[in-house]
């Protein structure tokens, strides 16, 4: 099979790679291990907690045993299935703030500042407010992505923007406007009550053209000839061939995983598995980054959370109300209110992250005993924690070895330990009065800073944000294995476009900032390139000296 590009993976940035692609008129083969993405479990966005936990669509990787998390080993889903991690994510649409991708322009990613992505997010977007505020100016209105908000008709979400009002904070109507900072209502990419992936936005229409093809296999290694990528060779011997170029988006797990396979990356790691090495690339698989969050929670002393349809009844008529109707509970990630809040005085922009949840539940779908509840996802936004993505092996089928090395650095323990106590006071507030009951987690009897460690390392989570794998950088630098046109440096005709060649991490949740990595990479390829613009983010203008 040969066309002019070959695409490895069928992820948020891949789906968008292909679309663009496509649209400019070439051929596209996508190698895509994964499955269909059809089904009411991936479709209803209420059953988000169902594919994220299904050998099905996902690739079910786990971290190492976390050494400063007690030797805990910690969940890395995936996606595994057409649309990637999109298709099993919790649809939550952040773009970041401007001052993170200032930084990846400052860090070498030249012409990856804020002014020359923003128009990426705008040509992504099909952005609808819902009657409920919002950045119109700042936004875009005919993208394939469909970004929306949910009706926000339960009261708690209101009561959590009102008592972040009350400690002080500010509020935003549109966090992915001109001001992230403060309290206000979250975005989903959810559209008509239906998951809006990356396979819905951009998979589908590309297939529709007959100009993109999905080739379902294992890549094994990318195949060179006179040391250009000439295509990629599936498991089974099948090679997929592409006249012009390999493009890698496989995340941030996979990504460096095949370019390690296929002899690109730390040239003693790769000869320990007996790998020929093509291009001695000591970054390959290093900088990995992640969210970790802990979840707050309260038992309600009013029956008005979720937990009504915790029960065979109230899920049958939750899911039946979305197959007739496509309304209701399904309809919704339910997460519908969020805040983005500074950590301290001397902090620019936001360092903590809020997602707000009507419900006490874990991520798995297990509600806590306690009945009625509703909880908090918080937690530091830019840890200085590195980790890596090694070879467990020289074979292909072999899972890789992820350590994340949460929790390395001191201020991490610190961090969190602020985050727990601004979200009691936050779950103080007037707001909450009608509402409260008792803390659920970690407990009101966990105060001191080793009684917090303790429960910090015991009940810290991934928020499922892995990046910064193949780093982007100048094409002199070292540690780069991108340079800022996505060209793997070393090797001709191969690039890497997802959440792996982040330089650091963004505020937020990483779908959004994926999907416009394989939108701007994509002019890349194309030669061509949006016009930027010089829009400046809101700024506190006491940061100095306020923390709120």
């Amino acid at each position: 099979m040969v066309a002019d590009y070959v695409i490895v993976g069928a992820g948020s940035a891949g789906c968008a790679l292909a679309y663009r692609l496509v649209e400019a008129g070439h051929t596209v083969l996508v190698v895509e291990y994964g499955g269909t993405d059809a089904g009411p479990l991936i479709q209803m966005p209420g059953a988000l907690s169902f594919p994220m936990n299904m050998a099905r669509y996902d690739w079910g990787f786990e971290s190492e045993p976390e050494p400063h998390l007690g030797g805990r080993v910690l969940a890395t889903p995936r996606g595994k299935v057409l649309g990637g991690s999109s298709s099993i994510n919790g649809m939550v649409y952040v773009r970041g703030h401007a001052r993170d991708f200032d930084t990846w322009a400052e860090m070498g990613a030249s012409g990856w500042g804020y002014g020359d992505v923003l128009p990426y997010f705008k040509r992504m977007e099909h952005w609808h407010a819902n009657g409920h505020g919002g950045d119109p100016d700042w936004r875009g209105t005919d993208g394939p992505l469909h970004v929306s908000r949910g009706t926000r008709e339960n009261p708690l979400y209101q009561a959590f923007v009102d008592a972040g009002r009350q400690a002080g904070y500010e509020t935003t109507d549109d966090y992915n406007g001109e001001k992230q900072e403060g309290f206000g209502p979250m975005e989903q990419t959810v559209w008509k009550g239906r998951r809006w992936s990356a396979a819905n936005a951009y998979l589908k229409p590309a297939r529709a053209t007959q100009r993109c093809e999905v080739v379902h296999g294992m890549a094994e290694r990318v195949v060179f000839f006179d040391g250009r990528a000439t295509g990629v060779q599936l498991a089974g011997g099948q090679v997929v061939e592409a006249r012009a170029e390999v493009i890698i988006a496989a995340s941030s797990i996979n990504s460096p995983k095949l370019l390690m396979q296929s002899g690109i990356g730390p040239g003693a790691h790769l000869a320990e598995h007996g790998i020929d090495v093509r291009a001695d690339r000591a970054g390959v698989g290093q900088n990995l980054q992640d969210h970790l969050e802990m979840y707050i929670q309260m038992a309600a002393s009013q029956p008005v959370t979720l937990f009504r349809y915790w029960n065979l009844l109230g899920k049958a008529y939750v899911g039946a109300r979305w197959l007739f109707t496509r309304t209701g509970p399904g309809a919704t990630n339910n997460f519908e209110s969020c805040a983005f809040i500074r950590s301290r005085a001397g902090v620019d922009y936001p360092d903590i992250q809020y997602h707000f949840l009507p419900l006490a539940v874990r991520y798995d779908g297990q509600a806590a005993a306690e009945g009625h509840g509703f909880q908090a996802h918080v937690g530091p936004m830019r840890s200085a924690s590195r980790g890596a993505v090694t070879l467990r092996s020289g074979d292909p089928a072999d899972k890789p070895r992820i350590l994340f090395n949460y929790m390395s650095d001191p201020q991490d323990w610190e961090d969190f330990r602020t985050c727990i106590r601004l979200t009691r006071e936050i779950f103080a507030q007037d707001a909450f009065a009608p509402f409260r009951k008792h803390e659920i987690q970690p407990g009101a009897a966990v105060q001191t800073d080793a009684e917090l460690d303790a429960a910090i390392m015991e009940h810290v989570e991934s928020a499922y944000h892995p990046c910064g794998t193949c780093r982007m950088g100048a094409a002199g630098d070292p540690g780069a294995v991108v340079d800022p046109e996505c060209r793997v440096i070393g090797v001709e005709g191969l690039r890497v476009a997802d959440s792996s060649i982040f330089p650091q991490i963004t505020n937020g949740n990483l779908n959004g900032p994926s999907i416009m990595v394989g939108e701007k990479a994509a002019d890349h390829i194309l030669g061509k390139r949006l016009p930027g613009c010089d829009t400046a983010p809101w700024i506190h203008l006491d940061w100095r000296t306020s923390q709120r």
